[in-house]
């Protein structure tokens, strides 16, 4: 496991919910926390390959953009796993895809244009994979709250 210094504690605080929008957003935070851009960039480099940081992208709001979301519940046999999960993962409106210890032990959440296009891609992997008992359950009502977290 990579072992992180304040350095890189400092960087993920920075950068966790208030990424810079500039032409040169690592410089950017650089320049606020008295370093230069390389250092900036090599540190996050290791932290993603290291698997700390799993990605750094903007989160939108999908009905403000068109779009619609749902959250999914799978209960897929254990030798099924590793083929269900990478066959969810093929599908672009995929944003997270996590196992958990409950009855249905895959879960993942999925935007697209239309739920009928949801509907659509959920009978696509049930077909690829042979799973069949996969719950849509979209939100009826959104809260959200900001998950940040002080490294």
């Amino acid at each position: 496991m990579t072992k992180m210094d304040d350095t890189d504690r400092a960087i993920l605080n920075r950068i966790q919910s208030d990424f810079p929008i500039a032409p040169r957003p690592y410089l950017v935070v650089a320049q606020e926390l008295g370093l230069t851009e390389d250092e900036v960039i090599r540190c996050i480099t290791r932290l993603k390959k290291s698997g700390i940081i799993r990605r750094i992208g903007a989160n939108f709001v999908p009905g403000r953009l068109g779009f619609v979301s749902t959250l999914c519940a799978a209960r897929v046999p254990e030798e099924k796993i590793s083929l269900f999960s990478k066959t969810v993962n093929q599908y672009p409106g995929v944003t997270h895809n996590y196992r958990r210890d409950h009855e249905f032990n895959i879960w993942f959440t999925f935007i697209a244009e239309s739920m009928e296009q949801i509907e659509t891609y959920l009978k696509e992997i049930a077909s690829e994979t042979g799973v069949t008992n996969i719950l849509n359950l979209p939100a009826t009502k959104v809260y959200k709250i900001k998950a940040e977290f002080d490294v």
